[in-house]
């Protein structure tokens, strides 16, 4: 939405700059914009008007358009990808019930392929700021990720025992459930140990319908891709060591019995995968991380504020991003 703000602006600030086939002017020969009860509005009033409150916005857009044009230029691929994305957000809009070019003009953007340019920049800029990042990255950084969060994947079965519980249930009586359902799960885990067969258990118990036809098997899964408490259970096990007690998570209790662990990959195979999560996390923890990195980048490319006002702005505006 700010992108679609900032293009208003910077189609008002050309209109004003260049003039559009026959404009009204004043007596005084300045560009007539607009009247309201016989008040005339120039383009000169309304030129500073916009540059007191918006112009620096306007003004740093042009530049890191201009900065993000010359770091990655527009190729093939990324005219693929506008076009991917523009269908991805029409299938949404039409599935709401919405008309996309209504609300691409009342946004200020006249037609897709201008759309298409915002989905162009804002591209090229989310990846100039990850390859700053990437760049900025130490190697103790990514050992340190490598030692302690990458390992190989697993391959496990289990068997899930929700509580039955529904919307409008009391504190306890949602205990209760919990209950009902950690002692069902020890009852898994008796017969278990009097011989039953898992994958007979997993028919008759498992409410995990996704795994159920599969006898409970979850293959080649990363720490990433399950719970904190499923990925540490079944990290301790054996191969065909099973849960001697409940593993409680959000879905409920789980019984796992641990198939095969595959070996840690080697840190070349997955250092660009590391790369990409630590900056990830850096992103999602710091709000202002992006704007930080575009200020270093305008540094990197000589930017020079000639117009005091919007110098003193701009600066001002840098010194608060913490």
């Amino acid at each position: 939405m700010k992108k679609k703000i900032l293009l208003i602006f910077l189609c008002l600030g050309l209109l004003i700059t260049t003039g559009c086939g026959k404009i009204p002017k004043l007596q005084n020969g300045e560009e007539l914009v607009a009247k309201v009860n016989g008040h005339e509005i120039s383009a000169e009033e309304l030129y500073k008007e916009m540059k007191k409150h918006s112009g620096v916005v306007v003004l740093v857009n042009l530049i890191d358009d201009f900065i993000a044009d010359k770091e990655i230029p527009t190729d093939d691929d990324i005219k693929q990808y506008a076009e991917s994305r523009l269908e991805q957000i029409k299938l949404q809009y039409q599935q709401m019930g919405e008309d996309f070019l209504t609300t691409l003009k009342s946004s200020g953007i006249k037609n897709e392929e201008e759309f298409k340019k915002i989905l162009i920049s804002d591209y090229k800029r989310t990846k100039i700021v990850e390859k700053h990042l990437r760049e900025k990255l130490t190697e103790k950084e990514i050992k340190k990720y490598y030692d302690e969060e990458i390992f190989g994947a697993m391959t496990a079965k289990h068997i899930l025992i929700k509580p039955e519980t529904i919307a409008g249930m009391s504190d306890s009586q949602i205990k209760d459930a919990e209950n009902k359902a950690l002692e069902k799960a020890k009852e898994v885990i008796d017969k278990l140990n009097k011989g039953a067969k898992f994958e007979d258990l997993v028919k008759e118990y498992s409410d995990d319908t996704g795994s159920v036809d599969e006898g409970g098997l979850i293959s080649d899964f990363t720490k990433d891709k399950v719970v904190k408490e499923f990925w540490d259970a079944t990290y301790k096990l054996k191969n065909n060591e099973y849960t001697k007690t409940p593993v409680k998570s959000t879905f409920g209790y789980h019984i796992i019995l641990k198939v095969s662990a595959k070996d840690k990959p080697k840190l070349d195979d997955v250092k660009d995968e590391i790369e990409e999560i630590l900056v990830s996390q850096k992103l999602e923890n710091d709000q202002n991380l992006q704007l930080k990195v575009w200020a270093e980048i305008r540094k990197k490319y000589n930017l020079e504020i000639t117009d005091t006002d919007m110098k003193d702005y701009y600066d001002n505006s840098i010194k608060l991003i913490k």
